[in-house]
């Protein structure tokens, strides 16, 4: 097994038997995404892409979170976790173009930006500590990595429109009955199950596995062009006409966070 850090240890990559585990390692903010974060996304993507001995992904945090969205301390601070070079080696999407498999580990929230990452990954298995959100709406700022596009593929449109306009957390039972995931875990068995997956995965001709995948995205895909460049105009006039000012963000995050827990311990 081969470990390595990424983005001074804001990621944590651990490799075996040719699969790639990587983990988001902010813990103490829920994996939230600030500049360091994003940078390195791309970074170790690209990375494991390139490696040889690397055939399946999984994409995890640390514990007790997935991803709690942007480090909404920053972006209130400075705004510096949306500015384009906090992001400038990202393709459409969080992830640059890859070939190989990606697994969602959903070992807690993924709320957001953490919620974009999910739907970027190639299907989830969640833990049963597992929620979702899209919180975009009471943040103040616009869905940038296809959650427009990803999230209605995945659950439909009317389903889509309830969590982004209410904000409110799906559970990961509902989750598996709406079809954003593919099933439901006890949380100690997750990372388990994702392996052995990844292993069946493995057990199959890598090329015809890459080829399948580049058939799934082009037959799935007719409209997605058009909806990333219809997300992409939407998001850059959203911040023209409300000239977003980081120093909103303040009350926002706390009645985000607010909301968060009473919503978590109903």
């Amino acid at each position: 097994m081969t470990k390595d850090e990424f983005g001074q240890g804001t990621i944590t990559t651990e490799i075996s038997e040719g699969v790639a585990v990587i983990s988001l390692n902010r813990p103490e903010v829920r994996n939230a995404l600030n500049s360091q974060i994003l940078r390195a996304i791309p970074e170790v993507i690209a990375s494991l892409e390139e490696n040889p001995e690397v055939d399946v992904l999984v994409l995890t945090g640390t514990d007790p979170a997935f991803c709690a969205g942007l480090d909404l301390r920053e972006l209130g601070d400075t705004g510096g976790n949306i500015e384009p070079e906090a992001q400038s080696s990202m393709s459409k999407g969080p992830f640059p173009e890859r070939t190989k498999p990606l697994i969602g580990a959903i070992n807690g929230v993924a709320v957001t930006g953490g919620l974009e990452l999910a739907l970027a990954c190639d299907f989830l298995i969640a833990s049963d500590r597992a929620q979702f959100a899209d919180t975009h709406a009471r943040v103040g700022v616009m869905p940038g990595w296809g959650l427009s596009v990803l999230l209605p593929q995945a659950i439909g449109v009317r389903r889509s429109r309830e969590m982004s306009l209410t904000g409110n957390y799906v559970g990961a039972e509902l989750a598996a009955s709406w079809g954003l995931v593919n099933r439901v875990v006890p949380h100690e068995d997750l990372i388990g199950t994702v392996l052995e997956l990844a292993a069946d995965i493995r057990s199959n001709n890598q090329q015809g596995v890459r080829q399948m995948l580049q058939t799934y995205e082009s037959t799935t895909s007719v409209t997605l062009e058009e909806g990333w460049d219809v997300e992409a105009k939407m998001g850059r006039e959203w911040l023209r006409v409300t000239n977003f000012r980081p120093e909103d963000v303040a009350e926002r995050r706390a009645n985000i966070q607010n909301r968060g827990r009473s919503q978590s311990q109903s």
